[in-house]
């Protein structure tokens, strides 16, 4: 009987990675990197990566027991990931711990100022969030409406997927749209 608790498990692993591949693929898309004032660095793609897992869990917090417990295994994913690559980065296990904190710190804390931006309907508080958290150390201000954009229609759309959709690691990112082209 307890067996039947880790096969159950490990089922979901096939339509974790499908989902956790889809989120990661969809923070790669060049436009973010080329258009929307994106470092195409080691930091830039967390901030990107991060972006798109927000916008997940923001989807999935909507969902049934089944979605939640899809996200919370995607963001198992996620840390695990970073984990993996701060060690191919040349970190050594002694500072690993400590790079984790502050990079889940990092991550907690953007969900948390992206969320009230979003909830609020605020396309320049979030891109001004995006701007603080993409360029900290930028001296000239970087347009990041575009990317703030993005993430509001995004919401939207992903907030009309279908339960069976996430249920089944199914959902898509949006492609965004380059500045004078549409949709």
């Amino acid at each position: 009987m307890i067996f039947g608790l880790f096969k159950k498990k490990n089922s979901n692993q096939t339509i974790v990675n499908r989902q956790y591949y889809a989120l990661t693929s969809g923070a790669r898309i060049p436009v973010f990197y080329e258009d929307f004032g994106v470092p195409d660095t080691v930091m830039g793609r967390f901030e990107m990566l991060s972006i798109v897992m927000i916008l997940f869990f923001r989807r999935t917090a909507k969902s049934g027991p089944s979605g939640q417990e899809l996200a919370q295994e995607i963001v198992d994913a996620f840390f695990q990931d970073i984990d993996h690559s701060i060690r191919e980065l040349g970190i050594g296990d002694q500072g690993v711990p400590k790079r984790m904190k502050k990079l889940a710190g990092m991550f907690y804390g953007r969900l948390e100022t992206y969320a009230a931006a979003l909830d609020s309907g605020d396309e320049t508080a979030l891109a001004a969030a995006l701007h603080r958290n993409i360029h900290p150390k930028a001296t000239d201000i970087q347009d990041m409406s575009a990317l703030a954009h993005w993430m509001t229609t995004t919401e939207t759309a992903m907030s009309a997927v279908s339960e069976d959709t996430i249920s089944r690691g199914l959902l898509v990112v949006p492609e965004p749209v380059r500045e004078g082209e549409e949709q």
